[in-house]
């Protein structure tokens, strides 16, 4: 498969788990938050896949660059700025690039974390989606020149450590900070969904069947 291919798969398989977890990280998010985070992440990721045909495939950074941006449009709430700004710097990442080798991965990785970080002002420890994202980017580069299906099976591990690991931390940033030590006990939503998504794009990574897209327009088509 050409990286183009591979980058539109995992992108399906991020905005399909989104659809398909709307409700379990609603009630996550009813914890310490307005629990709209599920609902959020469904509605702007629906509008990737409705716009799937129609987004710009010639590289990786085009296609990155369109999700961002219908993300920016659609995905409401704190959510919104943050997903979309984490897509576009990936794909910024990689601007010009036809074909990625690992290292790119890591690039965009890294470029997704410093506009994360950048737009929402987080950083690892304040109970965010970064908790997740950063253990992930970690062992990504420590494993570099492993199989992808090894890499990919590694830093699902490691974002769902980080995840679980938000359970002993208090909210820093976003609605969850109001409650203060409240929020202690409870997972991160973003960091959860973060880990769900890691997870399925393992197990993408560990069949090549299921590599290629598929092209869902609708909602309905992702379930």
């Amino acid at each position: 498969m050409n990286s183009i291919d591979v980058v539109r798969a995992a992108v399906q398989v991020i905005a399909e788990t989104a659809l398909q977890n709307e409700k379990y990280f609603c009630d996550l998010d009813a914890v310490a938050g307005d629990g709209d985070f599920g609902y959020s992440l469904a509605r702007g990721f629906e509008s990737v896949l409705d716009k799937w045909d129609t987004l710009d495939g010639s590289s990786p950074s085009a296609f990155l660059r369109g999700v961002a941006t219908t993300l920016a449009t659609r995905l409401g709430g704190t959510s919104g700025p943050i997903w979309s700004t984490g897509f576009l710097r990936a794909g910024a990442a990689v601007k010009d690039r036809a074909e990625l080798q690992s290292a790119d991965a890591l690039a965009m990785i890294d470029a997704a974390i410093a506009g994360i970080q950048q737009r929402g002002g987080a950083a690892v420890g304040d109970k965010t989606l970064l908790d997740a994202l950063c253990p992930l980017r970690d062992e990504l580069a420590a494993m570099q020149a492993e199989p992808p299906a090894r890499i990919a099976r590694a830093a699902a591990v490691a974002a769902r450590r980080g995840a679980t690991h938000t359970k002993e931390l208090k909210a820093n940033r976003g609605r969850a900070s109001y409650v203060g030590e409240r929020s202690i006990g409870y997972p991160d939503p973003g960091a959860v969904a973060v880990a769900v998504m890691a997870e399925n794009i393992a197990q993408l990574w560990a069949s090549a069947a299921t590599i290629t897209p598929s092209h869902p327009t609708s909602k309905e088509s992702a379930q």
